[in-house]
């Protein structure tokens, strides 16, 4: 058998798993596994300015391409800890990263040593699974297991912890006799998809709910023609949005108490019926459960058991990957549609149809300061079909959701269960790194993007150009919106009266020389025709320099964003909303 440190192990595994890129920063502790990443070659690894960007650079290029898994890695203390939050983002959101720490010698653990912590405790709670490995031998077995964890069941991340002296020990490992694990995926069977075919005959105004697990099985292209054959119009989830394109006719809209349409909402309350895929009933998406699942009932498909019957009790519920459930669903109606036992169900989607017609939102104002929704109506206008959109929390992200287009599955990569302020910029640059042709557009409210505004730099140092729409109205807009119920406006305002740009006008941070300082290019937009040309001239520096590229549009300081306190049937408008087709001229239905 060949020989070879626990370290150099590591690394061939990786390579074999399929792992060609990772994102970290070294220290004392990891220095080995640096050396043999190094010696070994066939990975990139891309270098942040803070570790826990790391993190959130892996979710982006896991979630990017179907069989990604993105890897993080860092000291134990402090960027294992560093990357706490984005391991909870990736539990949150079934994505499946790899999170290696260097730690203090074996010996020392227990004895404060510098800069050592039970990593593996503190990440425990946050990952599928965490682990120090205190004997050398272990290491290509921990890892074997790790990749099989990730991958099996619903996906998520996993901590590999290990020691210096266990990375520097030589074992016996021969990589060319490795195999990866098969994953463990649940499939639903053929009387579980009659069954529910026969919940769905009973309908007369069923619901397709498409979550984030049909894209994580890589069943989008099943959802639709499954769509197509029953007829049934589809409602995506946040995390699912993309499934189904946003023009395609059975598309009903989002439903919801804030990333949701008026549409989507009137006809999710008008169905009678509900199969959900890959979904968990998000809070934000039910809203209060009494008047979410009232009058209809529910089939729940989910690839986790314990996620069945969590939120509510289904009529019916399917431990199943989406991809098996959708093809047996598939074959289920086709044979049913050859045999005339489909009903027709062309009055319920025309329905829905007419209600996308005319349930809409204004979007075309020509307010300076900036209103946010003219902002998406031009971002609809500049960036196609082949966007990959990528966004986190706050009111530019729920704004975003209600206005802007998605047409494919891995376009809208959005971080839906934690929302960490931050995330955006390093998980724009996993998207941008994990697939580098594409015209990925970040968007982040002004807060958000100063939380990481750092990682700037690694784009411009390794040349990772994306454009950045960055709406600032120098406040923490969902929480002032949240605070109304308090009847309070308190620590939410960011606004100051800056030294050295006094054109901003109290605007405080002026964004443009930051980005500038931090290699990339910025354009900062006052007035709504700016906003079209702005796009395109990103689009071209970002081509040219092979940088970010940020675009700051100047935002109206306070702006109330459509939402709902707990009810979907009572999401309170607070803008004009659209009376004729020039009021909101990019909607994928003209208003009519």
């Amino acid at each position: 058998m060949a020989r070879m440190t626990a370290a150099r192990a590591a690394v061939e595994i990786l390579k074999r798993e399929g792992v060609d890129t990772a994102f970290g920063v070294p220290g004392a502790a990891i220095n080995p596994f640096y050396a043999a990443l190094r010696a070994a070659g066939g990975i990139e690894h891309t270098l942040a300015r803070h570790v826990e960007g790391a993190s959130h650079m892996a979710e982006g290029y896991t979630r990017t391409a179907p069989g990604n898994i993105g890897v993080c890695i860092g000291t134990s203390g402090p960027a294992g800890t560093d990357m706490i939050t984005g391991l909870y983002s990736a539990i949150g959101d079934s994505t499946p990263i790899l999170c290696i720490t260097g730690q203090a010698p074996v010996a020392v653990i227990e004895k404060e040593d510098f800069q050592a912590v039970d990593i593996a405790s503190i990440a425990k709670p946050v990952t599928k699974k965490a682990t120090t490995v205190k004997e050398a031998a272990q290491v290509p077995g921990v890892f074997q297991e790790a990749f099989h964890l990730m991958r099996s069941g619903r996906p998520g991340p996993v901590l590999i912890d290990l020691p210096i002296d266990v990375q520097l020990t030589e074992i016996e490992f021969d990589p060319e006799l490795y195999e990866p694990l098969g994953p463990h995926k649940p499939s639903a069977t053929r009387k579980q998809a009659e069954k529910a075919l026969d919940l769905l005959a009973a309908a007369e105004r069923p619901l397709i709910v498409a979550g984030g697990g049909i894209i994580s099985a890589d069943a989008s292209e099943l959802l639709v023609e499954f769509a197509e054959l029953t007829g049934i119009p589809v409602v995506p989830t946040l995390m699912g949005w993309g499934t189904i394109s946003d023009d395609h006719p059975l598309h009903a809209g989002m439903v919801g108490l804030q990333t949701s349409h008026r549409y989507g909402n009137a006809t999710f309350l008008e169905s009678d019926f509900v199969l959900g895929i890959g979904n968990r009933w998000a809070n934000r998406h039910t809203g209060a459960l009494s008047t979410y699942t009232e009058g209809r009932k529910f089939v729940h498909v989910d690839i986790e058991p314990t996620q069945i019957g969590k939120i509510f009790a289904p009529d019916l519920g399917i431990v199943s990957d989406a991809h098996a459930a959708l093809s047996l669903f598939v074959e289920v109606a086709r044979e049913r549609k050859q045999a005339g036992r489909l009903k027709d169900l062309t009055k319920w989607a025309d329905a829905a149809r007419q209600r996308k017609g005319q349930l809409q939102r204004r979007t075309h104002f020509d307010n300076v300061p900036l209103k946010p929704q003219r902002v998406y109506e031009e971002m609809n206008r500049a960036f196609g079909p082949e966007t990959r959109y990528v966004s986190t929390i706050g009111l530019s992200q729920i704004a975003g959701a209600q206005f802007l287009h998605v047409y494919r599955p891995r376009h809208w990569i959005n971080c839906g269960q934690a929302g960490p302020l931050g995330w955006t910029v390093p998980a724009a640059l996993g998207v941008a790194k994990a697939d580098p042709e594409a015209s990925v557009v970040a968007l982040s409210g002004d807060y958000d993007f100063q939380f990481m505004i750092e990682e700037l730099a690694v784009g411009a140092q390794h040349h990772i150009p994306y454009v950045h729409v960055l709406v600032n109205n120098s406040y923490l807009g969902l929480i002032r919106q949240a605070q109304r119920n308090f009847d309070m406006d308190f620590q939410v305002n960011l606004e100051f009266e800056n030294i050295n740009t006094p054109e901003l006008g109290g605007y405080g941070v002026d964004h443009v020389k930051v980005a500038e300082g931090l290699g990339c290019k910025a354009l900062r937009v006052t007035e709504p025709d700016q906003l079209l040309p702005a796009f395109e001239e990103a689009k071209k520096l970002a081509a040219e320099y092979r940088v970010p590229v940020v675009v700051e549009a100047i935002l109206e300081r306070v702006t109330n964003i459509s939402m709902a306190a707990a009810d979907i049937g009572k999401v309170n408008e607070f803008e004009e909303l659209a009376g004729e087709a020039a009021h909101a001229p990019t909607a994928t239905v003209p208003l009519g």
